[in-house]
């Protein structure tokens, strides 16, 4: 069969090509190659088997070349930032969803299945239990709240104010509250509603933080491993958001492609979301101490009270569903991080660009400072 992998440059995007081509599938990439991800070009990666176009997926005219004569599609290619552009969330994840649909309808195609990538950031905050009132899906924190240093959630029913507890996130409840998880969540919407009404199956992909070899250098949203790496590598010190007690899962990205290819050819995954989650849950201290001891160095992390306007405190999702399909994670928490830093270790140009990215973000206010911190 042969498949197209939109932003099959990118990072999960590449990594599921080369699973693709493992398994015997012809493969096309259409990918944008949008300087801010990929500021050298085509990345010499990109296996020379793949038939490589590059354009834009919100392209009409680009996107039915793209489609001609495939039988199968990977929805991969995102906007991702924390930005203040929210128009370009929605044009480049939730029109491009709608234009492969409408393109299938009027040209005919004989599309077999399309697999696409959504977000945990679907869940905004995430979901939560209050002694007092069960379980909560609650809006983000405000801005005199974080400004207080008052990290935790609250309660939001009217005369709690109880303090929260965690819980798994399955995939019941969508709320999100950033631009980028508003358009994934519509994304899901266009695929799985015009996917039935056209029985084209579909299958979308609620990421938790994936990481691992390929992880752009370039961008604000690309992680917190690409960061903290990059600033330890060069021998200073990661600087940890909020107190550093939030809780995340976090995945190797092959664990990613993985999940990406056993659902485009399980036909049990159609017409549904699934999480793709990691191991375990992990506080962000945890996580940065155990980045340092594989990396080698003896740092200390700076938590000087930032925080950044959008991020959730306690979000890791349940991959229960995925794995009654017989998906699971392969890879550690340490594997990723000797895997991300081997492959660092080979890039022509690893200088560390937080001090850049943080005056962007802060510019934007995006990142802030509590009130009730000492500033550096």
């Amino acid at each position: 069969m042969k498949v197209l992998v939109k932003g099959g440059a990118g990072f999960i995007g590449s990594h599921t090509v080369d699973l693709l081509l493992k398994k015997g599938y012809e493969v096309r990439v259409l990918d944008l190659l949008q300087e801010r991800v990929h500021p050298f070009g085509k990345p010499k990666y990109l296996p020379s088997e793949v038939e490589f176009m590059q354009g834009d997926v919100a392209d009409k005219a680009i996107m039915e070349k793209a489609l001609s004569g495939v039988e199968g599609v990977f929805h991969l290619a995102a906007y991702q930032d924390y930005m203040t552009d929210f128009s370009n969330f929605i044009r480049a994840n939730t029109l491009s969803t709608a234009l492969i649909f409408e393109i299938i309808v009027e040209k005919k195609l004989n599309i077999k299945k399309i697999v696409s990538a959504s977000s945990q950031a679907t869940y905004g905050e995430g979901k939560y239990e209050c002694k007092n009132h069960g379980i909560q899906y609650p809006e983000g924190r405000t801005v005199p709240q974080l400004d207080k240093a008052d990290w935790e959630m609250h309660c939001p029913v009217n005369g709690c104010n109880e303090y929260l507890k965690p819980v798994l996130i399955d995939e019941a409840v969508m709320n999100p509250f950033t631009a980028y998880g508003i358009s994934k969540e519509a994304l899901e919407r266009v695929a799985h509603k015009l996917g039935r009404r056209y029985t084209i199956p579909t299958s979308c992909m609620r990421y938790s933080i994936v990481q691992g070899p390929r992880n752009s250098f370039f961008n604000a949203y690309s992680g917190v491993c690409r960061i903290f790496t990059l600033r330890i590598i060069n021998d200073k010190a990661p600087v940890i958001y909020e107190d550093g007690k939030q809780l995340r899962d976090y995945l190797h990205v092959l664990d990613v492609a993985a999940a990406n290819v056993l659902c485009f050819e399980d036909s049990r995954a159609d017409y549904e979301s699934f999480n793709v989650g990691g191991i375990a849950e992990t506080n962000l201290i945890d996580y940065t101490n155990t980045l340092i001891k594989v990396a080698g160095k003896n740092i200390e992390p700076l938590i000087p009270g930032y925080y950044r306007y959008g991020d959730t405190r306690h979000t890791v999702s349940s991959s229960e569903k995925l794995k009654k399909l017989g998906w699971k994670n392969q890879y550690t928490l340490e594997d990723i991080f000797r895997d991300y830093i081997k492959w660092v270790n080979e890039q022509p140009d690893v200088k560390d660009r937080y001090d850049e990215v943080e005056e962007i973000m802060k510019k934007q206010s995006v990142l802030r400072q509590s009130k009730s911190s000492v500033k550096l």
